[in-house]
């Protein structure tokens, strides 16, 4: 006869910091290790708070704004953009960045991997042994070439790594023009090129990222002179160079001079006016010299240069003016007018490489007003649809490594649809 043996018994499910220790599954509820990183963790994030609370302000030494506190709002994603908001406001994240290179530098001969995770071998390696599927996070942040120069390495990374594929950016940018152009407004798109491509003679002889930049800026560009609303200004920044004798950016800053920004203002105001600038008359003014954007990505500092321009439309007054750098918030223009000046209200979008034709815009434009594409970032282009609902003109003007990196938040569906239910309801 088989005994039917009944279930056995068990133990009732029990946390393991509540075994009795000699149990082999028992883990402390806060063991030291744990403890220590609780500690740590709330230093990490306390310490911006009490330095504002003491007085002490974060800089902002990066070629960016710091990163905002956000919002409650976001959900899960509070956490994980606090912590980049707290790196961002240490006080002396700066200091840290400039110790970090000279040891870097001094006992290992070779700049420090900064921002960079998961980075096999050096900085910079021949672009033959890259690999096919490239991470973001192996490029560095800036690009050290030849005689001292400086390439940000976003410029590498946003041809290589693609949140979406030219196709995709082509398609959404003419979708923007079609919604732009039904409400009767002109639309026109103004390209700042990357620095690399305008002055590669000085970049290192490999550098990670080279073959696939260079084949998606040749397909970039050439389809920019495939659309007749998008304007290379190639051709007339590499004309004004070869006047003046040297590129139109400086060796440490990502960004044009003042001859790139006037390039790009003549070619807008030409293309919405064929022969308005025949009349202008260009004249040196002042010398002006600023902290370069790049070094500080590597721990270091240096100045840029460059030269104030006159410009008198009528050929006889100087119309230029000074404008502010920050345009998060909407910047207006309508103090000049006359021979040579555009009079229909215009809505200039742009990103840095705005801020200094702004003064030229001022100059030109008799009634613009300019707003910072990021503004799109936070509110889905409300803003942006709100001022192009103003406008009889918009113009857009957006870095060449802006367009290829296929993240463009004004071309995105949601901006699209508030631009199109405000322009064409």
């Amino acid at each position: 006869m088989t005994r039917t043996e009944g279930p056995k018994p068990t133990l009732p499910p029990v946390y393991e910091a509540f075994l009795p220790r000699e149990h082999a599954l028992y883990r402390p509820r806060h063991g030291r290790k744990q403890l220590a990183a609780l500690l740590c963790a709330t230093i990490f994030f306390a310490t911006p708070a009490l330095s504002a609370i003491l007085g002490a302000r974060p800089s902002e030494f990066e070629n960016r704004k710091l990163t905002p506190f956000p919002s409650i709002g976001q959900g899960w994603s509070f956490f994980t953009q606090l912590s980049a908001w707290t790196t961002d406001h240490l006080v002396f994240r700066e200091q840290a960045v400039h110790a970090a290179d000279g040891i870097s530098r001094g006992v290992f001969g070779e700049p420090p991997p900064l921002h960079q995770e998961n980075q096999q071998g050096p900085l910079q390696v021949p672009a033959d042994t890259a690999p096919t599927k490239m991470d973001p996070r192996q490029f560095p942040d800036v690009i050290e070439g030849k005689d001292g120069w400086l390439y940000l390495g976003d410029e590498a990374t946003s041809h290589c790594v693609q949140a979406v594929d030219l196709d995709t950016t082509f398609a959404r940018l003419r979708s923007f023009r079609d919604t732009v152009e039904a409400s009767g407004r002109q639309f026109v798109v103004v390209v700042a090129p990357d620095k690399i491509g305008m002055v590669p003679q000085h970049l290192p002889d490999n550098y990670l990222g080279k073959d696939c930049r260079q084949k998606v800026a040749d397909d970039f560009w050439r389809r920019v002179d495939g659309e007749n609303f998008m304007l290379d200004v190639r051709g007339g920044m590499q004309d004004w160079a070869n006047r003046k004798g040297e590129p139109l950016y400086g060796p440490q800053d990502a960004h044009w001079g003042d001859e790139g920004a006037i390039t790009a203002v003549r070619a807008v105001a030409e293309k919405l006016r064929p022969g308005i600038s025949k009349s202008w008359r260009l004249q040196p003014k002042a010398d002006w010299q600023l902290p370069a954007d790049l070094p500080p990505l590597i721990g270091k500092t240096g100045v840029t240069s460059g030269t104030h321009y006159a410009l008198m439309p009528d050929g006889r007054t100087d119309r230029t003016r000074t404008m502010p750098s920050d345009y998060v918030t909407p910047v207006h223009t309508d103090s000049t007018s006359g021979d040579g000046t555009y009079g229909l209200r215009t809505a200039w979008i742009g990103d840095s490489f705005t801020i200094r034709a702004l003064p030229y815009l001022a100059a030109s434009f008799g009634d613009l007003t300019a707003l910072h594409t990021s503004t799109a970032d936070h509110d889905s282009g409300e803003e942006i649809a709100n001022l192009l609902q103003r406008s009889d003109v918009v113009v857009l003007e957006l870095t060449e490594r802006g367009f290829t990196s296929g993240s463009v938040s004004l071309l995105s569906p949601a901006v699209q649809k508030n631009v199109s239910r405000k322009l064409n309801p």
